[in-house]
């Protein structure tokens, strides 16, 4: 996804040539690394590919949250919920 021959920069650069390196984010689709001191400090997304990213990880997280309740015997059996679904239809 990144190609660290063209997407990592240094800040200073980021802020001489903010306009440049946006526009080229958007025509790669690919994020900005941005560095301080030669160490990543930033990563710099697309608006779409942000939300993109964010959807991804509230699912990670609601599949984890499951998972972590069927440990502690929280949730009901698949049975359960069926036999509900078939009462109320």
């Amino acid at each position: 996804m990144i190609d660290v021959t063209q997407d990592i920069h240094s800040m200073t650069t980021f802020k001489r040539n903010s306009t440049g390196l946006m526009k080229r984010m958007k025509k790669t689709g690919r994020p900005l690394v941005l560095t301080v001191n030669g160490k990543a400090e930033a990563v710099l997304l697309d608006a779409a590919l942000y939300q993109e990213v964010a959807a991804h990880l509230d699912s990670v997280t609601s599949i984890r949250r499951g998972l972590a309740q069927a440990k502690q015997g929280m949730g009901r059996t698949v049975d359960e919920v069926f036999d509900d679904l078939e009462r109320e239809g």
